[in-house]
């Protein structure tokens, strides 16, 4: 009796173990999703892609950026900033519409995301982010831009404007995050907290995510790709440092919100809103009643337009977190038309 009961247990503890070995686990059933590494050298961008040497913080770093320079070049310059589950890559139709009207387009992976480099060690701020795309900029010869920033990239581009508004042509934001400040509301996440939960990611937990927050509620299967962008990351050996980027990033989100500040902005704004978009940090870490106050993009895109002395805001009815990927006509449109005037 005493054998079969620790048969049975043995049974329990080692199957699961071997099929994990043999890759036999819900993500193994997944069309499409491959094992990718941590800097993305098996995944193809949609142009070519360089790096630019950086050193930061007593480090030699690679940062990755396309930058796409067309025929009809009218003299003006745009840089995409990538949101934090995202990387360069997901400005593929966003690049063309551009390049065809004459823009040139710089679209860098800031360091920590994409096919740039991820050190373990790393103090990650917002003014780092974008001294760094400065940098790029000044490598590249560009003394006038217009900064177009989508979720975490329109923090990025928020700063990027306070810090060098000589050189801010424009400022574009698209559902951006840190309309309002989740500290006043959430309770702080440690690092190493956020690092555990980020272990725990898979295909099915991203999906999930991402029907929510993003999609609200309704999956296309041209979604699967980003998705599947990051569930590649969770299949790799190395995916440890993924995680732990992931979560520094987190922390730098939770903690330098930016909303205190659009009232010294200078220049000319676009803020695009998906008015079902409802995307903010920390809340499952919050009451349902609490939750319902957090990431209301209908009412913050309208009190953060009125705070930006000169802003024009479009509201995209029916569309969520990512209007270029969600709904593309709706998002290109009034965007040329404001780089036009």
């Amino acid at each position: 009796m005493i054998y079969k009961k620790h048969k049975e247990q043995m049974k329990k503890f080692i199957l699961p173990v071997i099929l994990s070995f043999l890759g036999f686990n819900s993500q193994a059933q997944v069309p499409g999703l491959k094992n990718l590494d941590v800097n993305l050298e098996n995944y193809s961008y949609p142009y070519p892609v360089k790096f630019l040497k950086v050193f930061d913080q007593q480090q030699q770093l690679q940062m990755a950026y396309m930058d796409i320079k067309p025929s009809n070049y009218n003299g003006k310059n745009v840089i995409l900033l990538h949101g934090k589950n995202f990387n360069g890559a997901y400005w593929r139709s966003t690049i063309a519409a551009l390049t065809k009207e004459g823009f040139r387009v710089v679209v860098p992976d800031q360091i920590g995301f994409g096919k740039s480099s991820k050190p373990h060690t790393f103090q990650y701020t917002f003014q780092q982010l974008a001294l760094n795309t400065k940098t790029l900029l000044d490598t590249l010869g560009i003394s006038k831009v217009i900064v177009l920033g989508h979720s975490m990239g329109g923090m990025v581009a928020t700063r990027f404007a306070l810090m060098y508004p000589e050189i801010t042509e424009k400022l574009v934001l698209e559902d951006p995050i840190g309309l309002e400040d989740w500290k006043l509301k959430v309770p702080y996440a440690s690092i190493n907290s956020l690092y555990k939960n980020e272990l725990k990611s898979n295909y099915e937990s991203i999906k999930k995510y991402e029907l929510e927050n993003y999609y609200h509620g309704t999956w296309k299967k041209e979604y699967d790709e980003w998705a599947k962008l990051l569930a590649g990351w969770t299949l790799n050996k190395n995916y440890k440092i993924i995680a732990w980027t992931s979560a520094l990033t987190s922390d730098m989100i939770f903690t330098q919100p930016v909303c205190y500040e659009f009232r010294d902005i200078r220049c000319p704004t676009l803020l695009i809103v998906g008015k079902l978009d409802n995307t903010a940090i920390g809340k499952q870490r919050v009451s349902e009643e609490v939750r319902k106050t957090m990431g209301n993009y209908e009412e913050l895109g309208k009190t953060t337009s009125e705070k930006i002395p000169d802003c024009t805001l479009v509201e995209l009815p029916g569309v969520g977190h990512l209007p270029h990927i969600e709904a593309f006509d709706k998002f290109i449109k009034p965007l040329i038309n404001f780089l036009k005037k």
